[in-house]
């Protein structure tokens, strides 16, 4: 990549020019993210994978510019107009806006208005008004009446035409009115649609709004961009025109001379026009989406974060597992698992009206936590949840036996998804949701991972930010939370498999075959025996892939295969073997790391060499807890002013939390009542009530301190 797109990317994230050259060079070689940031940090300096990720953006986005320059080169040297300063402006841009500026006046277009005039023959009258070079610009436009230019006010008209379209093309004016746009307010108004359309009343803020483009938050920008391209609302910037006009006439004239009065008037009147009919929808445009492109971004980020937060939740492990899925008309689906996910038995319970089951109920739950040797229970959290938990607790289950509630956001997705048709031929939508309630409170991560992240109910305008940035932020997130937790080769499912880095779903499919006809894998060498796996793959993919109870412990934690001979030279040293190492706090105290830096394994891998032998396969995710909300709380109408409520967090935006509290409506900690915290998705609060609006069905929330 040319110095000058490594050279902004640096600056862009505050690293060095090195770090950045040295992670382009591992794409190129067909390095992942994770295994830059993780197997090869004396290169990136130490680079988390979030930094990572935000070089590979943005080496993306400068190889797709440098595509895009190429072909203006070409279509500018094709018209025999590429001068040596313009191209070595357009080598230089570093901006797409700006690029787009220079390329614009050489841009094939539509028939316009200066476009007519040309074809009329006026092009030389606005050349020489152009460059100043008449004074009196209604004797000059005389010498251009012809068949089809009928009077002198034609001629001026049409040379102003042709002034307004090269003063829409100038990059330095278009420039300028960026920087004046973006200090402007944005401005929102009602159209006629809004006043009939009961869907318009959840834009009602924004029906007579103004504010600061920028210091608008980020949800209300996309709020109001939403709104607009439903057809409610009407959405501009106040750029003044006056002011406007001043500049582009300032900027025209500071390059050349002030002309005499009578030129003056017409270049006025073109600059007007420019403004008026191109400049300004174009600007007001540019600047809005570059506003939104911002808005996404950030947008995106709590998405990031929130998906984060929701992959890596506390897992109970391999527990025998009853799940769940509550209902009153239509019964609680019930799913009995194993330690492994496996389905056992799944049967329909009615013990909510109508049908009120209640005894009958209370034994089939008895009788399947005693016959599948049941030791925790996961209840969705939809409709008829709280009245199932208490039913439960009614039950008279084991004491060792916990009950946990376990979020439903996109478990009907996935019951009528493609992966679950795959894993279940046999069940109907209703025993594929309950399953997979049961395995998301055993490893959230491993059944996360099978649903789009856009179904899961924790992202901020979702459906309205860029679509590839989105998917790719998504993307990088997934992949990132699953190679920091590691993946088991030995049970891992083809979907999780996919993610691990280098491998991807067609690998996936390749190692869930070799393990099915070889009875799985003892050590990570016979990786190689896997159909397409090659070298490269290997290296990506080894040291994420865990095989618990491997002759060589080394393969059951995070150390690299290519990093094994440095762990032999270490037990050697010790008088020990490799086996007894592994775990071995006294004797891993004893290590110099110094001792074994060699080649391109420095300090940084020797560290992290010496942490995994600690405590090799360490899972980073905290165990999960039990949870009980407010005994007396169930509806809205439950709820008072000034009540202290135990609550879930759900998710988390720009403006504010959303808490479960234990009835069907989640209620909202604003940002200006969290005390200056900063929530996690599935954190456990203590809050006060601020506010119950029934009609609304909207809850204010105080958050109390933790």
């Amino acid at each position: 990549m040319k110095s000058l797109y490594i050279k902004e990317i640096a600056r862009k994230l505050s690293v060095k020019d090195w770090q950045v050259e040295n992670c382009i060079g591992l794409f190129e070689e067909g390095a992942t993210i994770p295994f830059i940031s993780r197997y090869r940090k004396e290169k990136t300096g130490g680079l988390d994978d979030m930094a990572v990720a935000e070089i590979k953006h943005w080496s993306d986005v400068f190889s797709e510019m440098d595509k895009r320059k190429a072909g203006i080169l070409a279509t500018i040297e094709e018209q025999g107009k590429l001068t040596p300063e313009l191209k070595s402006q357009i080598e230089n841009c570093l901006v797409s806006s700006e690029l787009e500026d220079l390329y614009l006046p050489y841009r094939p277009k539509r028939r316009t208005r200066a476009t007519v005039a040309k074809e009329k023959g006026l092009e030389p009258l606005a050349d020489k008004m152009w460059n100043l070079q008449v004074s009196d610009p209604e004797s000059e436009a005389r010498k251009y009446l012809n068949d089809n230019v009928v009077d002198v006010q034609d001629a001026l008209s049409g040379a102003r035409d042709i002034l307004a379209e090269r003063f829409s093309e100038s990059a330095k004016i278009r420039d300028s009115l960026r920087q004046i746009f973006r200090t402007r307010r944005v401005e929102s108004k009602a159209t006629k649609s809004a006043a009939t359309d009961p869907e318009a009343s959840k834009y009602r803020a924004y029906f007579n709004f103004s504010m600061p483009l920028q210091r608008i938050p980020s949800h209300n920008l996309l709020a109001i961009l939403r709104a607009e391209k439903e057809g409610f609302l009407s959405v501009g910037l106040d750029a003044d025109p006056e002011k406007c006009g001043k500049k582009i006439y300032y900027d025209f004239c500071q390059e050349k001379r002030y002309p005499g009065p009578k030129l003056a008037e017409q270049i006025r009147e073109a600059v007007d026009d420019s403004f008026k009919r191109l400049l300004e929808p174009s600007i007001s445009n540019e600047v809005l989406k570059e506003a939104k492109e911002k808005a996404d971004i950030e947008s995106i980020a709590v998405f990031g974060e929130n998906l984060t937060q929701l992959l890596l939740s506390p897992p109970v492990g391999q527990k025998r597992t009853m799940a769940i899925d509550p209902g009153f008309r239509n019964g609680c689906k019930i799913a009995c698992l194993d330690e492994h996910g496996n389905l056992l038995y799944h049967s329909i319970i009615y013990p909510h009206p109508p049908q009120s089951e209640k005894i009958k109920s209370i034994m089939a739950v008895s009788d399947m936590i005693e016959r599948y040797g049941i030791e925790v229970i996961a209840i969705g959290n939809g409709t008829a949840s709280r009245e199932t938990e208490d039913f439960v607790k009614k039950v008279g289950i084991p004491d060792n036996v916990k009950v946990y509630t376990v979020s439903e956001d996109g478990a009907s997705i996935y019951s009528a998804s493609e992966v679950a048709r795959k894993e279940f031929p046999d069940e109907d939508v209703t025993v594929r949701g309950a399953v997979s309630i049961g395995r998301r409170l055993m490893d959230p991560l491993a059944e996360l991972v099978k649903i789009d992240p856009k179904s899961l109910g924790i992202g901020q305008y979702q459906h309205d930010v860029d679509q590839n940035l989105l998917r790719e932020k998504l993307d990088n997130t997934v992949a990132i939370c699953v190679n920091s937790v590691g993946v088991n080769l030995n049970t891992a499912s083809p979907y999780l498999l996919s993610y691990v880095s280098g491998i991807g779903p067609a690998l996936a499919t390749n190692i869930v075959s070799y393990r099915n006809s070889e009875g799985g894998f003892s050590s990570r060498e016979q990786l190689h025996d896997v159909p397409k796996l090659g070298p490269k793959a290997f290296e990506q993919c080894a040291g994420f892939l865990r095989i618990h109870g491997a002759a060589n412990p080394l393969d059951n934690s995070a150390v690299h295969p290519e990093c094994y001979h440095i762990v032999s030279k270490m037990a050697a040293d010790l008088g020990v073997s490799s086996k007894e190492l592994v775990g071995n706090e006294a004797l891993i105290k004893k290590i110099d790391p110094s001792k074994y830096v060699e080649g391109e394994f420095g300090l940084p891998t020797i560290n992290d060499i010496l942490k995994e032998l600690s405590k090799p396969g360490l899972d980073p995710r905290q165990e999960a807890q039990e949870f009980s909300f407010a005994d007396d709380i169930h509806e809205i109408e439950d709820l008072k002013a000034g009540m202290e409520l135990p609550g879930i967090v759900t998710n988390v935006t720009a403006f504010g939390a959303f808490v479960d509290i234990g009835i069907h409506e989640n209620g909202l900690i604003h940002v200006s009542q969290m005390r200056g915290e900063k929530l996690k998705l599935h954190q456990k609060v203590q809050v006060s009530v601020l506010s119950v609006d029934l009609d609304r069905n909207r809850i204010s929330l105080r958050l109390l301190k933790q």
